[in-house]
């Protein structure tokens, strides 16, 4: 006897949620009102849905659910930063992080299970792969935070910006991302301006130009090297999309007008820090609008990279910030719990056996 497979009603957006509706025989209108309820007032429990009918009410609660992950850990930092370990059905644990500052409210969700790309700096990337993080598992993450930190979106809202560049690359999940993204920005969802979602990418050039056309959000990309050479050891995903490429899909991405492209470059010590690689990153950004994070690396086991001294990253900011590169030096939040940029984890399976190759490679060494 088979078993009827609850549908997943944070899988859905607004379109999504209007269609699951009409198919039922209901009105499209009912996808406003259970979003207004799930993302507006934080209630997961169809029977708490008064406005709704009885009848609809045990209706959902037989053929739907609203499924969210098992918070596995929850911790602090001293700095105020927040991250959750958190569960999903099949095992697979993912982080999410959450970044308070003066003005805002930062949350860094996952796209991914892992990462698929395997850029050299990463403690991400050198856990491996699983799997893409469905929408839901996606937007879950978002209400598992705003519902630990009290924010909701018909409140005075903590988490006032959402950055997609936890695990993961974005882009290589597009679907459920961009449908995620939608769920954040509509009236009905969490209601965040396009300025206020980031999705952070190492640069997939034909889904850049895709999502101009779907999800117009603020765009970051992980430069992290001023040339091909030098970029292709730390992000190899720029053997198959060169910086030129790159650079020119991001001007497209922002046309004209006062945006910009954010470029996030980890500062290496002895690799990517120098005089010489500040004046080349100036030339190569000269015609494009363009924000520089310099960020300073954050260590994990058995990597061969180091932290640039602060000295040179305040050398490497003053060459950018004369130049005219609108520069900011990132300041490491909640490092203490691994929770820093880059030191995500989680806990999975490795498709890829990326982790045990890394662990064999460096007993090797040790040995």
């Amino acid at each position: 006897m088979s078993v009827e497979i609850k549908a997943n009603l944070l899988n859905l957006d607004r379109e999504g949620l209007e269609q699951f509706f009409l198919n039922r025989g209901d009105k499209a209108f009912r996808s406003a009102q259970v979003m207004k309820w799930i993302y507006g007032q934080g209630v997961i429990d169809f029977a708490d849905m008064t406005n709704l009918s009885k009848s609809l009410r045990a209706g959902l609660q037989d053929s739907a659910t609203i499924g969210l992950p098992e918070v596995v850990a929850d911790q602090l930092s001293d700095d105020g930063s927040r991250k959750w370990l958190l569960r999903f059905d099949d095992g697979n644990c993912i982080e999410t992080v959450f970044i308070p500052e003066a003005e805002r409210g930062t949350l860094c969700v996952s796209s991914q299970v892992g990462c698929m790309l395997n850029c050299s700096f990463c403690s991400t990337a050198q856990q491996g792969f699983n799997r893409n993080l469905t929408t839901g598992e996606i937007i879950a993450q978002v209400w598992v935070a705003a519902h630990a930190l009290g924010s909701r979106a018909d409140s005075n809202r903590v988490i006032s910006n959402v950055v997609m560049m936890g695990m993961g690359e974005p882009l290589l999940n597009y679907d459920n991302v961009v449908r995620a993204m939608r769920i954040m920005q509509d009236d009905y969802g969490f209601g965040l301006s396009r300025r206020r979602i980031t999705l952070s990418t190492a640069g997939i050039i034909p889904a850049i130009r895709q999502l101009r056309e779907d999800c117009d959000v603020s765009l970051a990309v992980s430069l992290h090297a001023p040339n091909d050479a030098l970029r292709d050891e730390l992000v190899p995903l720029n053997r198959k999309y060169p910086i030129a490429e790159l650079l020119a899909a991001c001007k497209d991405y922002v046309g004209e007008g006062r945006r910009r492209v954010t470029f996030e470059y980890v500062m290496l010590a002895g690799v990517n820090d120098s005089d010489d690689h500040a004046r080349e990153l100036i030339r190569c950004l000269e015609d494009v609008p363009a924000k520089v994070n310099l960020i300073p690396f954050n260590p994990f086991p058995n990597t061969c990279y180091k932290r640039s001294l602060p000295s040179r990253v305040d050398r490497f900011f003053d060459l950018l910030n004369r130049a005219g590169v609108v520069t900011i030096t990132r300041k490491t939040r909640g490092d203490d719990i691994d929770a820093a940029c880059g030191q995500l984890a989680g806990r999975f399976h490795d498709r890829t056996r990326r982790r045990s190759r890394r662990m064999e490679e460096h007993q090797g060494i040790q040995t």
